[in-house]
This record gives C-alpha cells, sequence and structure tokens, in this order.
C-alpha cells in the first residue's frame, strides 16, 4: 500500500465496531444502489483494485462486490463526508447491485400507506446463485 492510502485510511473515523457506511451510487445516473459498510481492510482493497470491496456484518468477513454473481461495481469516485465517517462511492455497476435481482437495493417505496414495487428484477437470483 502507499503512503496516500494509509493518511485516507487514518482519516476515516470508523465506529467502535471498526466499520462505517458506504452509499454505493451509479456514477452516470446517480441512483442509489446500496448501503453496506467498509472496514479499513475493504477500504484500502477498494481504493488499491478499483472494484468495491465491503465488510459484512452477517458473514464476519470481507467480500468483493459480484465475487458470487459477477456484478462488480468499478469505483470511479471515493467520496467522504464532512464528519468522516460515512463514504460515498460513485461506481459503474454491472448488471445490478442487489442480490434479489434488482439494479438497486431500494427498489420498493413507501407510499400511501403501502410499501410498492418501483422497478421490474433484472436478473433471477435462483439463476445467478444457484450453485454457489
Amino acid at each position: 500500500m502507499n503512503d496516500s492510502h494509509d493518511a485516507i485510511l487514518d482519516a476515516v473515523r470508523f465506529d467502535a465496531n471498526g466499520l462505517a457506511p458506504a452509499v454505493a451510487q451509479d456514477h452516470s445516473t446517480g441512483q442509489v444502489l446500496m448501503l453496506a459498510y467498509m472496514d479499513r481492510e475493504a477500504l484500502r482493497l477498494t481504493l488499491e483494485t478499483g472494484l468495491a470491496h465491503y465488510y459484512s456484518r452477517s458473514r464476519g468477513r470481507i467480500w468483493k462486490k459480484g465475487e458470487s454473481s459477477g456484478h462488480v461495481q468499478r469505483v470511479r469516485r471515493v467520496l467522504i463526508d464532512c464528519d468522516e465517517d460515512a463514504l460515498l462511492l460513485t461506481v459503474d455497476q454491472e448488471i445490478a447491485a442487489c442480490h434479489k435481482g434488482y439494479r438497486s437495493c431500494f427498489h420498493r417505496e413507501i407510499s400511501g400507506g403501502k410499501i410498492v414495487l418501483v422497478e421490474e428484477r433484472v436478473f433471477d437470483p435462483d439463476k445467478v446463485y444457484e450453485d454457489k
């Protein structure tokens, strides 16, 4: 790792669990794709490879977005908020971000007292994840 990455990693204020929220946004359209968490190592890998890496709280490990599906996120920009405790990644998303088959994890809207689907599935998760 280079010295500039060390300085960047030191600037991020990770929480007591060593995590910072990271929002992934489509670089071209501005659509919010997902919210995940990064630890220091996930951010380092993201900066070094140009591919989004996150920390999975449920699996207790780092994962590269698309490692199972092939739906990687090529990072265009990494922004840090004014409190230095949250990240925004603008990405070029392959196929979809949501493991349930939608382009965005935010594919439902609360409207009129109901939860309404506002996107169509772009892939069948049973086929993409069947042998994984």
